[in-house]
């Protein structure tokens, strides 16, 4: 499905990233796609994508959603050297300094990606078509947060999956109060965990639809003798 909104966003150390018109469409892309989703008759999806470059914008929006200052969020994304990791501290700071009580939206268009936008759109998609939804890495988990502060209760409808060692997942998933099911040790993003999480999630089901109780299977409370023949049928 192609929705390209262009060849990437502007420099963000340089200016916004761009404008609000792009930021709500690619928002509204991201609905698009949880109705899809919903359409198509599925009854849960995973939300994630390709972390090329990311990190920074989705280290930009975090700082800028809860404060935390740059060199707590900002990771070391494919491998920074400390040279680079300092460069990327020095922007993500400059970046959010204009930010201090910019709207979700103006933070979006402004230091966000289009694919930001359009995770953050997704999840709010979710809540609305009242689908649940898996969130996958780090990037994935800043547009989580971005969705909680446009619509608190879309909270209800995520779950975790695998836990990223970028040190902004942690802060972004507290701020949700969501915990991953797993530590893999792992900085992959691209839906590699939401697979996983989809099966856990699926044997929670199994055991609240289709587990029996201790009086269906016959279970007692006194281990005698006929209690034993019966639990197994002998």
């Amino acid at each position: 499905v192609n929705r390209s909104l262009g060849r990437g966003t502007a420099n963000l150390a340089k200016g916004p990233a761009m404008s609000m018109e792009q930021c709500e469409e690619a928002f509204l892309t991201g609905v698009e796609a949880a109705k899809a989703v919903k359409d198509a008759g599925y009854r849960i999806f995973g939300v994630g994508e390709m972390g090329i470059g990311n990190t920074t914008t989705s280290a930009c929006v975090l700082s800028a959603l809860t404060g935390t200052p740059a060199e707590t969020v900002v990771g070391r994304g494919g491998g920074l050297n400390d040279a680079g990791l300092a460069k990327k501290i020095h922007i993500v700071e400059e970046a959010v300094s204009k930010l201090k009580n910019a709207s979700v939206f103006e933070i979006l268009a402004a230091v966000g990606g289009f694919d930001i936008c359009a995770m953050t759109g997704a999840f709010v998609g979710a809540a609305y078509y009242r689908l649940p939804v898996v969130i996958d890495g780090y990037i994935s988990a800043v547009a989580a947060l971005a969705a909680s502060r446009i619509a608190p209760k879309t909270v209800n409808f995520m779950f975790g999956s695998h836990q990223s060692t970028e040190p902004g997942y942690l802060i972004a998933m507290n701020e949700l109060n969501i915990k991953p099911l797993f530590n893999l040790g792992m900085r992959l993003g691209e839906g590699s965990g939401c697979p996983l999480a989809f099966q856990v999630l699926d044997a929670a089901c199994a055991v609240i639809n289709d587990m029996a109780t201790f009086d269906e299977d016959e279970v007692y409370d006194q281990a005698d003798s006929a209690g034993f023949i019966n639990l197994f049928g002998l």
